[in-house]
């Protein structure tokens, strides 16, 4: 099973940016694909996820951030709108097959499967 991220790069503030995860050697239909972020000396933090029942996000990205799947092409994408530099991290995709209930959704040691990172940088 691999995990393929791409999408990041350089914005200005308020600008958009989308990031993409395609999955190979499996799919992750009942489980859940996420993103995660890690800024420079903090620890990697959930951002959003995508399990059967629907879509979360972290309380800091919600209204910007959408999380979407690509069935078609067993991927799932990170539209990430209005960024701020705050938002500065390099965003890692993960997955599990395992349907996780809510509480866990947040924590990365729940994912078995992790895509590298890719680099997205808010500034002007």
């Amino acid at each position: 099973v691999q995990l393929q991220a791409s999408g990041g790069g350089l914005v200005h503030p308020g600008g958009s940016l989308r990031l993409s995860c395609a999955a190979s050697g499996r799919t992750f239909t009942r489980g859940v694909m996420a993103w995660f972020r890690q800024a420079p000396g903090k620890e990697r933090e959930f951002v959003a996820a995508r399990r059967w029942s629907g879509t979360h996000y972290a309380d800091s990205v919600k209204g910007r951030f959408t999380i979407s799947m690509d069935n078609a092409n067993n991927a799932v994408n990170l539209q990430m709108n209005n960024l701020q530099p705050e938002d500065t991290a390099v965003y890692y995709c993960a997955a599990t097959p395992r349907g996780l209930i809510l509480s866990s959704l947040w924590g990365a040691r729940e994912y078995e499967y992790w895509a590298q990172g890719t680099q997205v940088t808010v500034s002007s």
